[in-house]
């Protein structure tokens, strides 16, 4: 992974996990713990982070860029992840996206698809589908979250609870190998859990960084979607178990060009 792409997943982790070291770091990447101190370095020289015995610690005078910064994280991937989803929804459908820089994606995937219903409760969403006039978007109320515009909690849920869509496309925080799907947001999970309740199809868009990290608070789990999109083969353990779930496993191929410093 090249320094462009690897600098901000670390300060991903890092806000996430509160803390991060060189020797996890150097495992994570596969680089020299030498590589990571010169990342932390630039890092802390921007103000992203500071510098603490073994590792760093996220800034807290940065968290007004955080969301801009997880939209440039694994972008190609969320770029891929995105055409590969937009293939599974028919023209006519009724759809829900929910939070996310992914959904997001997947909204700027959909531009040539027509007589879609899309409800969300991202509020970054209705502007990107404005370009396509053939789509109804039905943004849901619900208490507005300014780090990434999401809309979350009761008000959120009970609009959800008025439909029964065709398809739902859901993101995540977090994945584990026992197949549980995670965030970090209480109000966010119901949302999420309630948007699986009124679909007839659940699809999963995540891209395999989702592998790597943790979060408290299970959503669902991989035996209860249909679909998993994400960008690379799943471990063995959790492959085999979707495969018997009949969870269709979806690796999105790649239409990004590599650089002189291998794919991104």
């Amino acid at each position: 992974m090249s320094q462009r792409l690897r600098q901000p997943e670390i300060l991903e982790m890092a806000r996430q996990q509160g803390k991060v070291s060189v020797d996890a770091l150097a495992r994570h990447f596969d680089v020299t713990e030498q590589t990571i101190r010169r990342d932390l370095g630039e890092l802390a020289l921007l103000g992203h982070i500071e510098r603490v015995h073994g590792g760093a610690v996220p800034s807290s005078g940065t968290s007004n860029i955080q969301y801009e910064e997880r939209r440039q994280l694994n972008s190609d991937a969320k770029t891929n992840i995105a055409r590969a989803c937009a293939a599974l929804i028919p023209d006519g459908a009724s759809l829900f996206l929910n939070i996310g820089s992914t959904t997001e994606a997947i909204a700027r995937a959909l531009m040539a698809h027509k007589n879609l219903l899309i409800v969300t409760n991202n509020s970054n969403i209705p502007p990107i589908l404005a370009d396509n006039p053939s789509c109804e978007v039905i943004l849901t109320g619900g208490h507005f979250r300014s780090s990434d515009g999401g809309l979350v909690g009761d008000l959120a849920a009970r609009t959800i609870r008025m439909f029964k869509f065709d398809l739902a496309i859901i993101g995540c925080s977090a994945m584990d190998e026992s197949g549980d799907i995670l965030d970090y947001d209480l109000q966010e999970v119901t949302v999420s859990q309630t948007i699986l309740d009124q679909s007839r199809k659940t699809i999963l868009a995540a891209d395999h960084s989702k592998l790597h990290r943790s979060a408290p608070v299970r959503i669902a789990t991989l035996k209860s979607l249909d679909v998993l999109v994400t960008d690379a083969a799943l471990p063995a353990f959790l492959a085999e178990n979707c495969a018997g779930w009949n969870t269709q496993v979806i690796i999105a191929p790649s239409h990004t060009k590599t650089g002189p410093e291998g794919p991104a």
